[in-house]
């Protein structure tokens, strides 16, 4: 199958030339491999033989040779490469030598000691709708912070994209009929509650109690529910359950990649405001909430309120699939004062953005007033600059420019 190009492509491009080795990591399934593929000259493959697992710890620079740079795909089966990468990066005095993948953290995470200056990190998502040609890409988020207008029209209508929500974004799905694709999101959320977990990192835990976390977090997707409340939620069958260990079984999921909290931004304000730092509830993609639940599209398009939430999941996964070709961060920002903005950007540079998700056009001009307000009375502009945009993505057809300049965007439009 050719490759697919992916909005990370351009940034591992870079720090291939910068960085003597880069790290990819992501949820099982998002394209990894393929992408480490296309980026390297020579590969390994350690989930293909336990032998090859056995000379990593025998000898382990023999896996290391190889044309740079060289794929060491799943290398988490072999902690004690972290290392020996290390050292052989630093030996070589060389940029570009080695890619690592994987798909799950170690559980005792040598990554902690220092790869700095030698290795770079780089997460990698499902699929946008852009990467996965959905999108028609009339709109690019790159280059949003220099239009003064945009335009567009969607060929996503909302059935459309309720169908979107509940395939998802895996690689593996570009083809498959929406059976296809429902059977491999249950699938995928059996695992999580039987395998992938206990296989990464060795957690103890109840299957049938992950999977009614999975549940209640997915219920709650792009919600701040605390901890007890979903420690009160999974304890509804009459089991009792803490907030400590809804913890463990969340950070084992993040361990897998699948869960990944949208955290709140933290920036200068020049009002009285106080920011809430409670993070929102995203797994990798919204079509693992909506197996999690048995939900399916028609169900999905005659829940409005619910589909609004898996919306602006599925906006979060495209944003952060698509702001990391330049190596871009989303967080959400909310106050004191009951203001909110469903996603903010910041870029390394300094750039920053803010975008409300709106599934119809009823509330426009709701979500308009909020991103105003967090320009105009909000944020500090003398210390971080003014925004370089201001946007509404929609589950609309058009896309155009306010006269307020603040631009209304479809996803089925937004691309890199």
């Amino acid at each position: 199958m050719d490759y697919r190009n992916r909005a990370i492509d351009t940034t591992m491009e870079q720090l291939l030339r910068a960085m003597g080795a880069v790290l990819l990591e992501g949820a099982r399934g998002c394209g990894k491999t393929s992408t480490g593929l296309h980026h390297c000259q020579s590969s390994l493959r350690l989930d293909s033989s336990p032998q090859l697992v056995e000379l990593a710890q025998l000898n382990p620079t023999e896996l290391l040779k190889g044309a740079p740079p060289r794929l060491i795909d799943e290398w988490q089966l072999a902690p004690t490469l972290w290392n020996v990468v290390r050292h052989e990066i630093d030996d070589r005095q060389l940029r570009g030598q080695f890619i690592l993948s994987g798909s799950a953290t170690p559980a005792d995470d040598v990554t902690r000691h220092s790869g700095a200056g030698r290795v770079a990190r780089v997460r990698m998502r499902p699929m946008s709708l852009a990467e996965s040609g959905r999108s028609t890409s009339d709109v690019s988020l790159r280059e949003l912070g220099d239009a003064d207008r945009v335009g567009g029209t969607s060929a996503l209508d909302y059935v459309s994209l309720a169908r979107e929500a509940v395939h998802g974004g895996w690689p593996a799905l570009l083809t498959a009929s929406s059976t296809e694709a429902i059977l491999f999101n249950r699938s995928y959320v059996d695992d999580l509650c039987t395998s992938d977990i206990p296989m990464a990192n060795d957690v103890r835990h109840n299957p049938v109690r992950v999977r009614r976390l999975l549940e209640s977090v997915s219920r709650n997707i792009a919600s701040e529910s605390t901890l007890a409340n979903l420690a009160k939620d999974v304890s509804a069958d009459g089991g009792p359950l803490d907030a400590s260990t809804v913890r463990t079984y969340l950070d084992a999921l993040t361990t897998v990649f699948a869960f990944e909290e949208l955290p709140a931004w933290s920036i200068a304000l020049r009002s009285k405001s106080r920011l809430r730092t409670s993070a929102k509830l995203h797994l990798a993609d919204p079509a693992l909430a909506c197996a999690a639940l048995g939900i399916g599209a028609e169900r999905l398009a005659n829940d409005p309120e619910f589909f609004g939430q898996v919306f602006e999941s599925m906006v979060v996964r495209d944003l952060r699939a698509l702001a990391s070709a330049e190596l871009g961060r989303v967080y959400h920002y909310r106050d004191n004062t009951g203001l909110e903005v469903d996603a903010v950007l910041e870029y390394p540079d300094g750039r920053w953005a803010a975008i409300e998700v709106k599934l119809g056009s009823t509330r426009l001009s709701d979500a308009e007033r909020n991103l105003l307000t967090l320009r105009d009375e909000r944020v500090d502009l003398d210390r971080v600059g003014a925004p370089s945009f201001l946007a509404i993505v929609t589950g609309t057809q058009y896309a155009y420019t306010l006269p307020s300049g603040v631009h209304v965007i479809p996803l089925g439009v937004l691309g890199v």
